[in-house]
């Protein structure tokens, strides 16, 4: 089993910055790619940001794309997702997914099979 635990979250005014970590830990699961989804009260969880298991490639949505930075630690076994210039639209519950295998990094939330506890940020106008 596998265990993703966020943290980070806080509220913040609209223009300011948060950065969201996120720590895998149980199975023996190294370095695996990594996912950031939010969901807002009444919608669907979406698509964030997600990075492959070097860091060296990275894939965002395009409502975050030039804001947001998702990085990684593998000598902690985590992530972090930097969130600048945030805006009343980024308020959410943040969630941090890895899939089975932890190859997959892409936008697919049915491919993910892990999921944190989620984080709330919420951002103020």
């Amino acid at each position: 089993q596998v265990q993703l635990v966020e943290s980070g979250g806080g509220l913040v005014q609209a223009g300011g910055s948060l950065r969201l970590s996120c720590v895998a830990s149980g199975r023996t699961f190294s370095s695996p790619a990594m996912g950031w989804f939010r969901q807002a009260p009444g919608k669907e969880r979406e698509f964030v940001a997600a990075i492959s298991r070097s860091g060296a490639r990275t894939y965002y949505a395009d409502s975050v794309k030039g804001r947001f930075t998702f990085s990684r630690d593998n000598a902690k076994n985590t992530v972090y997702l930097q969130m600048n210039s945030l805006k009343p639209e980024d308020t959410a519950v943040y969630y941090c997914a890895a899939d089975r295998d932890g190859s997959y990094y892409g936008s697919q939330i049915g491919e993910y099979n892990y999921w944190g506890q989620g984080t709330q940020v919420t951002v103020s106008s």
